[in-house]
Protein backbone atom coordinates (compact mmCIF):
# COMPACT_ATOMS: atom_id res chain seq x y z
CA UNK A 1 0.00 0.00 0.00
CA UNK A 2 1.56 3.57 -0.96
CA UNK A 3 2.12 6.07 1.80
CA UNK A 4 0.56 9.13 1.45
CA UNK A 5 2.74 12.75 0.88
CA UNK A 6 1.91 13.54 4.54
CA UNK A 7 3.18 10.11 5.98
CA UNK A 8 6.61 10.27 4.54
CA UNK A 9 6.75 13.71 5.74
CA UNK A 10 6.20 13.05 9.02
CA UNK A 11 8.66 10.21 8.79
CA UNK A 12 11.50 12.38 7.28
CA UNK A 13 12.64 14.84 9.78
CA UNK A 14 13.19 18.78 8.31
CA UNK A 15 16.80 17.78 9.26
CA UNK A 16 17.33 15.45 6.69
CA UNK A 17 16.04 17.36 4.32
CA UNK A 18 18.30 20.06 4.97
CA UNK A 19 20.76 17.54 4.86
CA UNK A 20 20.17 16.66 1.02
CA UNK A 21 19.22 20.14 0.20
CA UNK A 22 23.03 20.88 1.78
CA UNK A 23 24.15 17.70 -0.28
CA UNK A 24 22.28 18.72 -3.77
CA UNK A 25 23.63 22.77 -3.49
CA UNK A 26 27.34 21.34 -3.25
CA UNK A 27 26.84 18.72 -5.82
CA UNK A 28 25.43 21.45 -8.11
CA UNK A 29 28.79 23.44 -7.95
CA UNK A 30 30.57 20.87 -8.90
CA UNK A 31 28.77 19.35 -11.87
CA UNK A 32 28.93 17.23 -14.01
CA UNK A 33 31.60 16.33 -11.62
CA UNK A 34 30.82 14.13 -8.49
CA UNK A 35 31.92 14.17 -5.11
CA UNK A 36 32.78 10.94 -2.70
CA UNK A 37 31.66 10.65 0.40
CA UNK A 38 34.67 11.91 2.46
CA UNK A 39 34.63 15.43 0.20
CA UNK A 40 30.90 15.30 0.29
CA UNK A 41 31.32 15.97 4.52
CA UNK A 42 34.19 18.40 4.11
CA UNK A 43 32.45 20.32 1.18
CA UNK A 44 28.93 20.10 3.41
CA UNK A 45 30.02 20.41 6.74
CA UNK A 46 28.08 17.29 7.51
CA UNK A 47 29.28 14.38 9.61
CA UNK A 48 29.10 11.04 7.59
CA UNK A 49 25.38 10.27 9.46
CA UNK A 50 24.45 13.15 8.30
CA UNK A 51 25.64 12.84 5.12
CA UNK A 52 23.84 9.03 5.03
CA UNK A 53 20.38 10.70 6.22
CA UNK A 54 20.60 13.37 3.54
CA UNK A 55 21.43 11.05 0.84
CA UNK A 56 18.14 8.97 1.94
CA UNK A 57 16.36 11.91 2.40
CA UNK A 58 17.85 13.17 -1.31
CA UNK A 59 16.74 10.08 -3.03
CA UNK A 60 13.09 10.91 -1.60
CA UNK A 61 12.73 14.09 -2.42
CA UNK A 62 14.01 14.18 -5.75
CA UNK A 63 10.57 12.51 -7.15
CA UNK A 64 9.17 15.04 -5.63
CA UNK A 65 10.65 18.30 -6.23
CA UNK A 66 12.03 17.45 -9.85
CA UNK A 67 15.70 16.83 -8.66
CA UNK A 68 18.20 14.90 -11.09
CA UNK A 69 19.06 11.62 -10.38
CA UNK A 70 21.59 11.20 -8.09
CA UNK A 71 23.89 7.20 -8.29
CA UNK A 72 27.30 6.61 -7.12
CA UNK A 73 29.84 5.36 -8.91
CA UNK A 74 33.94 4.34 -8.43
CA UNK A 75 35.24 6.51 -10.90
CA UNK A 76 33.09 9.70 -9.68
CA UNK A 77 31.35 9.56 -5.95
CA UNK A 78 28.03 10.55 -6.10
CA UNK A 79 26.95 13.12 -9.10
CA UNK A 80 23.78 14.03 -11.11
CA UNK A 81 22.67 11.97 -13.83
CA UNK A 82 20.47 12.25 -16.91
CA UNK A 83 22.29 9.40 -19.14
CA UNK A 84 19.60 6.27 -19.36
CA UNK A 85 22.53 3.95 -20.26
CA UNK A 86 24.27 4.73 -16.66
CA UNK A 87 21.02 5.06 -14.69
CA UNK A 88 19.97 1.71 -15.83
CA UNK A 89 23.16 0.08 -15.14
CA UNK A 90 23.21 1.66 -11.86
CA UNK A 91 19.91 0.48 -11.25
CA UNK A 92 20.45 -2.89 -12.75
CA UNK A 93 23.34 -2.81 -9.71
CA UNK A 94 21.04 -1.94 -6.98
CA UNK A 95 18.68 -4.37 -8.03
CA UNK A 96 20.94 -7.04 -7.88
CA UNK A 97 22.63 -6.06 -4.54
CA UNK A 98 18.86 -5.85 -2.93
CA UNK A 99 17.88 -9.40 -4.13
CA UNK A 100 21.15 -11.00 -2.46
CA UNK A 101 20.15 -9.33 0.66
CA UNK A 102 16.73 -10.61 0.37
CA UNK A 103 18.28 -13.78 -0.55
CA UNK A 104 19.97 -14.31 2.56
CA UNK A 105 16.86 -13.24 4.50
CA UNK A 106 15.09 -15.81 2.75
CA UNK A 107 18.00 -18.24 3.74
CA UNK A 108 19.06 -17.35 6.71
CA UNK A 109 15.91 -16.24 8.18
CA UNK A 110 12.48 -17.41 6.77
CA UNK A 111 14.28 -21.17 6.06
CA UNK A 112 15.39 -21.75 9.86
CA UNK A 113 11.94 -20.39 11.07
CA UNK A 114 9.70 -22.88 8.19
CA UNK A 115 11.73 -25.52 9.91
CA UNK A 116 10.64 -24.90 13.44
CA UNK A 117 7.13 -24.06 11.97
CA UNK A 118 6.66 -26.11 8.66
CA UNK A 119 2.45 -25.74 8.88
CA UNK A 120 2.69 -21.99 9.92
CA UNK A 121 0.28 -19.64 7.68
CA UNK A 122 2.31 -16.49 8.56
CA UNK A 123 5.88 -18.24 7.45
CA UNK A 124 4.56 -19.43 4.13
CA UNK A 125 2.86 -16.24 3.47
CA UNK A 126 5.29 -14.19 4.04
CA UNK A 127 8.41 -16.63 2.31
CA UNK A 128 5.84 -16.48 -0.77
CA UNK A 129 5.85 -12.92 -0.65
CA UNK A 130 9.57 -12.67 -0.31
CA UNK A 131 10.42 -15.28 -3.04
CA UNK A 132 8.38 -13.02 -5.57
CA UNK A 133 10.56 -9.94 -4.76
CA UNK A 134 12.97 -11.73 -4.54
CA UNK A 135 12.58 -13.03 -8.45
CA UNK A 136 11.14 -9.60 -9.53
CA UNK A 137 14.43 -7.86 -8.43
CA UNK A 138 16.57 -10.95 -10.08
CA UNK A 139 14.53 -9.91 -13.33
CA UNK A 140 15.36 -6.49 -13.00
CA UNK A 141 19.33 -7.29 -12.21
CA UNK A 142 19.55 -10.36 -15.04
CA UNK A 143 17.14 -9.22 -17.67
CA UNK A 144 17.07 -12.08 -20.13
CA UNK A 145 16.40 -10.55 -23.21
CA UNK A 146 19.00 -7.86 -23.62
Amino acid sequence: MARSRRERDRRRSPTAARHADAIRLALMEVAPAGLKKSRLTAVTELSRSQIVRGLAAYHELAGEKGWPPLPWSFKAGYHFCEDAVELEAWERDWAEVKSTQITSVINGILARHARLFPKSRWVAYFSAQMNAVQSSLDMIAHPRNQ
